[in-house]
């Protein structure tokens, strides 16, 4: 059975990485060998600049749930760094190539916990739509078996076809709802990055889901601070215990 908090919903959004799979890990560790490398190849005197990426802190604030250009230039205008457009290719391309080769070599898996809640979803008859800025969702999703436990699949490959601005703005979101059928103000989000929280709460989503895997005060209240309504370290607790797998 679905946690009260759901019993009304009539449609969730799922984001892709770091709340269905756990690509988020694997796109933290591209990111940071393609940032670091950039960032050495840098004069000496720039010692500030050259600090290494952290997959963390950096990750969280510059490049999680944004496109690949969004979040070079984003991160690379933090050190000062003239984010050029070539500059920003350079590196985002990189980071596409090292992605790449980790995803066909590791795989990736997804989070039980969320496995759970969108079957008990399924049961209650309540449609489900993966969306993410990356143009890998379908195959992540399909690498970890969950692909056709959604209705509806909107990445980053359609959001470019169909010209939708990146994260903290919602079009990814409403499109994939406008997908389901559903009013966006009987549908939820689920997201762990700040940017997609706030988007899901410029969308006029009746509920808006934090997934926080860090499970700390600190993350807790960024995703709080952008508009999530909830926050929970395992997408599990919305399951109530004796639901069926």
């Amino acid at each position: 059975m679905l946690a009260p908090v759901l019993r009304d919903v009539r449609a969730v959004v799922f984001d892709t990485d770091g709340v269905i799979t756990d690509s988020a890990r694997v796109h933290a560790a591209a990111w940071k060998e393609a940032f670091d490398a950039f960032l050495c190849a840098g004069p000496p005197q720039d010692a500030g600049r050259r600090r290494p990426f952290d997959v963390r802190d950096d990750y969280l604030q510059y490049v999680d749930g944004k496109s690949r250009l969004d979040g070079a230039a984003a991160f690379l205008r933090s050190r000062g760094i003239d984010a050029s457009a070539e500059t920003v290719s350079v590196v985002a391309a990189d980071k596409e190539r090292l992605f790449t080769e980790r995803l066909r070599t590791h795989g990736v898996d997804a989070y039980p916990g969320t496995v759970r809640l969108v079957r008990a979803l399924r049961r209650a008859g309540v449609p489900r739509a993966a969306a993410s800025a990356s143009r890998h969702a379908g195959e992540l999703l399909a690498r970890a078996g969950v692909l056709d436990l959604f209705d509806v699949l909107v990445d980053g490959g359609e959001a470019a076809r169909l010209g939708l601005p990146g994260k903290p703005q919602p079009d990814l979101f409403l499109e994939a709802v406008r997908r389901l059928g559903v009013p966006v103000g009987r549908a939820a989000v689920v997201e762990d990055a700040l940017v997609g929280v706030e988007a899901g709460c410029r969308g006029g989503f009746t509920l808006v889901i934090g997934v926080d895997r860090a499970a700390g005060p600190e993350t807790r209240e960024r995703l709080l601070r952008h508009g999530a309504d909830i926050v929970v370290s395992d997408l599990g607790e919305l399951v109530t215990q004796g639901a069926s797998k």
